[in-house]
């Protein structure tokens, strides 16, 4: 009789390996699906705007300081490297398109060495961000 008692105890265990592998399965599929934010780099100030969309598939960030410093991927960045770098991260997503964080303050020459570099590599899809009111 005492074995038999044991016997139920030790059965009634339960066996977590089935919840855990849906645990983990769901842990991956929110990892793959999650969007993840991309930064310049470099707090900019832009300009305000009644017309502004939102953007998907951004593959390129780049941002234009108030000093005209370029940034890309948090690194400031020579204005003579841009095109090279922006051709490296287009390369990898070429679906994507290009947003130039520019500040007030900063010279348009500068955006539009940007936009031209951009235009050179066959990048359709550039755009300018803003504030929307």
């Amino acid at each position: 009789m005492a074995r038999r008692i044991q016997q139920q105890e030790d059965e009634k265990v339960a066996d977590l390996t089935p919840m855990l592998d849906v645990v983990f399965i769901m842990l991956i599929f929110f990892i793959v699906t999650a969007s993840f934010i991309k930064e310049s780099g470099v707090e900019v100030n832009r300009p305000d705007t009644m017309t502004a969309e939102p953007k998907r598939f951004v593959s390129l960030l780049v941002a234009v300081a108030a000093d005209n410093s370029v940034w890309i991927d948090k690194k400031k960045v020579d204005i003579r490297t841009v095109r090279p770098l922006m051709e490296q991260l287009h390369a990898e997503n070429p679906k994507g398109g290009l947003v130039i964080q520019a500040d007030k303050k900063s010279k348009t020459k500068t955006v539009l060495m940007i936009m031209d570099a951009a235009r050179q590599i066959g990048i359709a899809q550039v755009a300018v961000a803003s504030v929307n009111n």
